[in-house]
């Protein structure tokens, strides 16, 4: 980690697994559910650089009760990764209030809520949002994922605007990094689709990416790429 973000806080929800986990491990910083014990357990026990917080992201409470928690574990609290979300191939002859909600509340609505709760202290910060390089296209085979990721990319610039000039809101849109649970590499070649630059990207890419926003000063508002280039092509992959 570069020099001028050694002893700041973050918090990377979903922090335990998958590209969470990434992130995580670049930051040195952990924050999820029960893998994420495990995690810390990993890192230097004489130091205090691992925290668990944990909490479904189905409610305003529950998402002002992990910011709140996260802060008394340390003190502060520097940076929010939104990292946490889940993904169903959903077409929109599928789709049901239920499955809706299922897929706004941890993409959308919780990580607009711990937004609003990581800025009410008058302090100064960070946040980077996860989304998908499928923001560039219409991908109809998950309509409620992509909408909950494109309103997230809306809600970056919003938000970004609506907390200058304390706090920066940017975010990485990662294309085809990692395989389905249960899924190997091989089917990660198999799907990933047309990649400009001929390999998919790594998830030690989309954490570096993470990591170049927050250093990057004068950087609000943006969406940072990292699919290889899979979002020039539109609906063409």
């Amino acid at each position: 980690m570069k020099r001028k973000l050694n002893g700041q806080v973050a918090l990377v929800t979903g922090g335990a697994v998958r590209l969470g986990r990434a992130v995580v491990e670049r930051l040195a910083a952990r924050r999820s559910v029960r893998e994420a014990r495990a995690l810390a357990r990993s890192l230097n026990r004489d130091q205090r650089v691992a925290a668990v917080v944990t909490g479904a992201l189905t409610s305003q409470a529950a998402c002002e009760r992990i910011i709140r928690e996260a802060r008394k574990a340390f003190g502060r609290l520097d940076i929010l990764v939104n990292s946490a979300a889940v993904f169903t191939k959903q077409p929109l002859g599928a789709i049901t209030a239920a499955s809706l909600q299922a897929e706004f509340w941890p993409n959308l609505f919780a990580p607009i809520l711990l937004t609003q709760a990581f800025a009410r202290p008058s302090r100064r910060g960070q946040v980077i949002h996860l989304l998908d390089r499928r923001i560039a296209g219409h991908d109809t085979a998950c309509v409620p994922y992509l909408l909950t990721k494109k309103a997230l990319a809306d809600f970056t610039a919003v938000a970004a605007l609506a907390l200058a000039p304390r706090i920066r809101v940017n975010a990485v849109a990662p294309g085809p990094v990692l395989p389905p649970p249960g899924q190997g590499a091989r089917y990660l070649r198999d799907h990933a689709g047309r990649l400009p630059l001929g390999r998919p990207p790594t998830p030690a890419a989309v954490a570096e990416a993470v990591v170049a926003l927050l250093h990057s000063p004068s950087t609000t508002g943006q969406v940072l790429f990292v699919d290889g280039g899979q979002h020039l092509l539109g609906n063409g992959v």
